[in-house]
């Protein structure tokens, strides 16, 4: 007797375990098809919405594509109007002095690493440089490094009070990092 209460109630946990299975699975069956569109007309739809992006992409590119020519010469445009690359290290090395002699700042140091741009006739220039001055003498360093006619990106500005001046003036010491690019042809 308590064997085949031992069997009944194994074959009642399976029956439920069956149900609860057919349930959940039911349940996500009707989650999925509540949150698909409900007629063929919202279906349309929403797949008409999508083909307008697609169109929409389409466009974009072909504008670009007519584009291109003109970016391509601007391009080219840009690469001829930097310096070559055989006056690159003194040319700068002027260009930073002339900065910051025009901003009241002591350009302290210069140091240059030159690498080639892959698969164009350029070559990038890191520079690391040290100035010292006031904030506003900072500042107009840095207007006219932007408003130079070479191009220079700055990466990167480290400040630190300036140690070795003890004047009431807020002396400050920036290093720079930054780049120029030069044309090796």
């Amino acid at each position: 007797m308590e064997r085949q209460f031992i069997v009944r109630k194994r074959l009642i946990i399976a029956g439920l375990t069956l149900l609860i299975g057919a349930d959940l699975a039911l349940a996500a069956y009707g989650w999925r098809l509540s949150s698909a569109p409900h007629t063929p007309k919202q279906q349309l739809a929403s797949e008409v919405q999508e083909l307008e992006l697609l169109r929409a992409d389409i466009r974009r590119a072909e504008e670009i594509k007519q584009k291109m020519p003109t970016t391509q010469q601007d391009c080219d445009k840009f690469e001829h109007s930097l310096r070559p690359a055989n006056t690159s290290s003194s040319a700068v090395l002027a260009e930073l002095g002339t900065i910051a002699s025009k901003s009241s700042l002591h350009l302290d140091s210069v140091t240059f690493k030159q690498f080639p741009v892959p698969n164009r006739n350029l070559e990038m220039v890191d520079m690391d440089a040290t100035v010292n001055g006031d904030y506003a003498s900072v500042v107009r360093f840095l207007n006219g490094l932007q408003r130079s006619e070479n191009v220079y990106e700055v990466d990167a500005l480290t400040v630190a009070s300036d140690s070795q001046s003890h004047s009431a003036g807020g002396a400050v010491r920036v290093l720079l990092h930054m780049k120029t690019y030069f044309r090796t042809v």
